[in-house]
């Protein structure tokens, strides 16, 4: 057997009238006892330690992979083996939110994609936070927990709610702390991520569309497209058809030359039944539905990627994925660590001619700039480090969103917590 499973019992469950322990002093004594398989120091200045991170989806995934994170429930009060039903992704989401909460402690590298060694690797950074305070030994006010327990709780429970109403005025739906005499607060929201609801079939991004003749914005609009969004040439298209329609303006006001009003009609024209962009799951898909060519790729809000190409043609009668939610937020949080660029989020389509690659987009005929603003928002937000007061909070700009106040470590917590779900959501797809 292995030596996590003969030390899962031992890790021990908080027993009533124990004092929870704080995290920290918890899992230095694990590290220093080897008592959990794969919780190990890396160097001799027993800084820098590893965390096993697993996917709970891997084929070769087993309990023992997940000790930690059972360990820290039970050390917590949270789980309680023979009670409560187990439950993996919030172990695991409730030890990550626990460990990014202690300034003493950094993350140094995420290898949990690694195929063969799935892991994190954590430092203390300063040698105070290592040899931090000792478990609460404060007396107890009732047999499920002590004072400082109950504070300590609180403070959890406001670092990671919103305190922001809904729209409608109401309180949103929470789960109170499990005292005798509860401290009230003030329209508590739940602890579920709200970067959830990006993933929520039924939920409708805000897309923004620009379009462009001759390098010249001729139209604008800003859509909830049920069902996602179709360009067309006419007003007289096919309804019948998927996804809201939006009819691209005729060239007769907005370009005076008479030639280049013709072709850009033979282009509108040869769209039929349009362009469809749609949202499935994490990814964004197009397709094209007339006889009208059109080229796609990301680029920057203010003018579309000439020096690359293109990503590809929008086939026609064809799925084509042209966006990925999952590596979009792994680029955002690369971001916010200081190791990468910030991730594009901006379609351009090039319709009826070849993409003009190392030539002057604005010689293009017919140029549509759509962005999803969620991601838009994203990104902003990322820059910003946070939106942290009821004065400065962010809307997601999908449908049935509400206002979020997050600091930075929230925010990149949240994005992590999202990423996992996508890897889990791929794996049951593969």
């Amino acid at each position: 057997m292995k030596k996590g499973a003969t030390t899962m019992a031992s890790a021990g469950g908080r027993t009533m009238g124990t004092p929870k322990p704080r995290i920290l002093p918890w899992l230095l004594s694990k590290l220093d006892r080897g008592e959990l398989e794969g919780v190990a120091w890396l160097d001799a200045r027993c800084k820098r330690f590893r965390i096993p991170w697993k996917h709970g989806l891997r084929q070769d995934a087993h309990l023992e992979d997940f000790g930690i994170f059972q360990a820290w429930a039970e050390a917590s009060g949270a789980y309680i083996p023979g009670r409560d039903k187990p439950d993996l992704p919030t172990w695991k989401r409730n030890f990550r939110s626990a460990l990014n909460r202690k300034e003493g402690l950094r993350l140094v590298e995420d290898r949990s994609k690694d195929p063969h060694d799935p892991h994190k690797v954590y430092e203390f950074v300063d040698s105070g936070a290592r040899d931090s305070s000792q478990l609460d030994t404060s007396p107890e006010t009732n047999e499920r927990g002590s004072t400082s327990d109950t504070q300590e709780d609180i403070l959890d429970l406001l670092n990671d709610m919103a305190l922001v109403p809904l729209p409608d005025g109401r309180a949103p739906e929470w789960s109170p702390l499990h005292l005798d005499n509860p401290i009230p607060c003030p329209n508590p929201a739940p602890s579920e991520n709200p970067l959830k609801q990006l993933l929520v079939s039924e939920e409708q991004w805000e897309f923004e569309v620009t379009a462009f003749y001759r390098g010249h914005q001729v139209f604008q609009q800003t859509i909830f497209p049920q069902g996602g969004l179709r360009l067309v040439g006419s007003e007289a298209g096919n309804r019948m058809l998927p996804g809201q329609s939006i009819t691209l303006p005729d060239p007769e006001v907005s370009l005076s030359d008479q030639g280049v009003k013709g072709y850009v009609r033979r282009v509108l024209s040869s769209l039929g039944g349009g362009l469809a962009l749609w949202r499935a799951g994490q990814r964004l898909c197009a397709r094209r539905l007339g006889h009208c060519h059109a080229y796609w790729a990301m680029g920057e809000e203010l003018l579309p990627d000439c020096e690359h190409g293109h990503k590809g043609e929008v086939t026609k009668d064809l799925d084509r994925n042209v966006f990925d939610l999952g590596p979009f937020v792994a680029d955002l949080i690369a971001f916010m660590e200081g190791s990468g660029h910030s991730p594009r989020y901006t379609l351009w389509f090039c319709l009826g001619e070849s993409w003009p690659h190392n030539q002057p987009w604005v010689r293009r005929l017919v140029m549509v700039k759509i962005i999803p603003t969620c991601l838009k928002v994203l990104l902003n937000l990322a820059r910003s480090e946070g939106a942290s007061s009821l004065e400065n909070t962010v809307d997601l700009h999908i449908s049935n969103s509400q206002p979020l106040s997050l600091t930075s470590d929230q925010y990149k917590a949240y994005l992590q917590d999202l990423v996992e779900d996508m890897d889990f959501q791929a794996a049951r797809e593969a």
